[in-house]
């Protein structure tokens, strides 16, 4: 049985990638291409759509994230903006419904490993700042990726004392970049640059660094196929690919 797929950003370069990658597999079919013109949640209804892969932009992901789950079908989010009371308010309302999406700041299988992997690092390293790199058209920041990383990170530093609280003083506002959960989160956005993060830990006499850098967007499509095929089977929404893999 072949899953019917919507794909809301088309327009985009993400979006065009993502119906491509629709296409190619044998497991899904796609009945729509949407953007901004559109009518989401009647293209929803009329093409019949199980599941909705969303590529827009921050400003319009959670009203697009809203739509999908009011209209029937299971969302694919591959959109940053989404923060961790958003993220928690959906996730509330389809385990009400026993409706299954996922939410993936990263879909790139590097991405998710960094992530996973700095989370464990923490445990051992409790001072920590995240830079994140990305191409001059990106309108939100920090990305989501970023966002998703200092969340996991919290999670193992809540039972220790985070250090990034510095006893320098900023000559200039945000200087030390912006404080998310405790940790520090510098954003870059710069011309020739697609998507990148490195981790920096640091302990007494040593630092430890992880990244993650993206050369073609091809990387992200391998696991939004995958969120489309995993999604059929869940009852509630899922944060982070890691989760599914």
């Amino acid at each position: 049985m072949t899953i019917r797929v919507l794909v809301n950003g088309a327009p985009g370069k993400m979006g065009q990638l993502c119906v491509k990658a629709v296409n190619d597999d044998t497991d899904l079919i796609l009945v729509g291409q949407t953007g901004r013109a559109n009518n989401l949640a009647a293209e929803i209804e009329k093409n019949q759509a199980q599941v909705v892969v969303d590529l827009t932009n921050a400003e319009s992901v959670l009203k697009n994230l809203q739509t999908i789950v009011d209209a029937g079908a299971r969302p694919v989010i591959g959109t940053s903006g989404l923060l961790k009371d958003h993220v928690e308010m959906m996730q509330k309302k389809c385990a009400e419904l026993q409706r299954g999406g996922i939410i993936a700041p990263n879909f790139a299988l590097g991405a998710v490993l960094m992530m996973k992997h700095a989370k464990e690092i923490a445990k051992y390293f409790s001072s920590v700042e995240i830079i994140e790199m990305h191409h001059d058209k990106k309108l939100d920041s920090p990305s989501g990726t970023a966002i998703r990383t200092a969340e996991m990170l919290a999670e193992t530093l809540a039972a220790t004392t985070a250090k990034n609280n510095s006893v320098t003083k900023e000559i200039i506002s945000r200087a030390r970049g912006a404080n998310y959960q405790n940790i520090p989160i510098h954003a870059i956005r710069l011309p020739g640059l697609v998507a990148h993060q490195q981790i920096i830990f640091g302990s007494s006499g040593e630092t430890l660094t992880i990244r993650h850098d993206t050369s073609d967007r091809l990387c992200f499509m391998p696991g939004i196929v995958l969120a489309c095929k995993k999604v059929m089977n869940l009852h509630h929404l899922v944060y982070g690919l890691e989760n599914i893999l």
